[in-house]
């Protein structure tokens, strides 16, 4: 087995999709030689993988795409079937995120905090390194769930939220696969790994088979969703920016802070 099966194997069995031969190739090729073990081979795909954007063109070979949202899914007439449930894993990314607890005075809030540099949990502030967000680990985050001082190891302010009430909050977010097509998201159940200040866009989900999808939304609670972790540092940037001056001219338009 050449090196390039070899890591679409290891890939596979952490249930990430495995990226095009010719994509693994170059990135073999990138790493120095004293790098170029097995190990270290799959660390460098895993985290290239994950911080790429899914619906990049060569990123997976042509003839084994990964799988995708269902047609049927998609487009106007999805609004019309009542329920369903996805037949196949899907991994998808995320590209948008939505707290529909919080006013839009209190999402402003909680995106500007991020901007400094800066999270709320209760009413300690707590600073993180400055860009910093919560999520985009390299890992599920099954055990978030506990809410304790760490998350998989890491420090509690790195994933504190910026809301409040979180733990009764709703989410919506936009998914969207390797082909780019999108679907919305809703959190059925409370989530504690989803919420501004934890995921990022273009972080990673593993939507298992057998997830609920009414009206072209899918529902989504502990049981049928994974976090793979991951970001994609442009399609983040941009929506941190076009996602506040929205909410800003939104909740000016309102009118004033209540």
């Amino acid at each position: 087995m050449n090196q390039a099966l070899q890591i679409r194997s290891a890939l596979a069995s952490e249930q990430l999709p495995a990226p095009g031969q010719a994509w693994l190739q170059t990135l073999v090729a990138q790493q120095p030689a004293q790098q170029r073990t097995m190990p270290a081979l799959v660390a460098a795909a895993k985290a290239r993988l994950l911080a790429s954007d899914l619906a990049t063109p060569g990123l997976f070979d042509t003839a084994s795409p990964p799988p995708v949202f269902p047609r049927e899914l998609l487009g106007p007439s999805s609004a019309s079937l009542q329920e369903t449930r996805l037949t196949h894993d899907v991994v998808a990314q995320v590209v948008d995120l939505e707290n529909l607890s919080q006013s839009r005075w209190q999402q402003v809030q909680a995106l500007e905090a991020i901007e400094r540099g800066e999270q709320k949990r209760g009413r300690e502030i707590i600073r993180v390194p400055a860009g910093g967000y919560g999520g985009g680990g390299d890992g599920d985050d099954d055990d978030d769930e506990t809410d304790a001082g760490t998350a998989n190891g890491r420090p509690a302010a790195r994933t504190a939220s910026t809301g409040t009430s979180d733990a009764s909050a709703t989410h919506r977010l936009v998914l969207q696969d390797a082909e780019g097509q999108t679907l919305f998201a809703l959190e059925l159940a409370r989530i504690y790994r989803i919420g501004i200040g934890r995921l990022r866009m273009g972080e990673k989900l593993l939507l298992k088979t057998g997830t609920v999808v009414a009206r072209g939304t899918l529902l989504l609670e502990p049981a049928s969703v994974k976090f793979l972790g991951g970001q994609v540092e442009p399609l983040h940037k941009t929506w941190v920016e076009g996602r506040l001056a929205r909410l800003r001219s939104e909740a000016m338009a309102a009118g004033p802070r209540v």
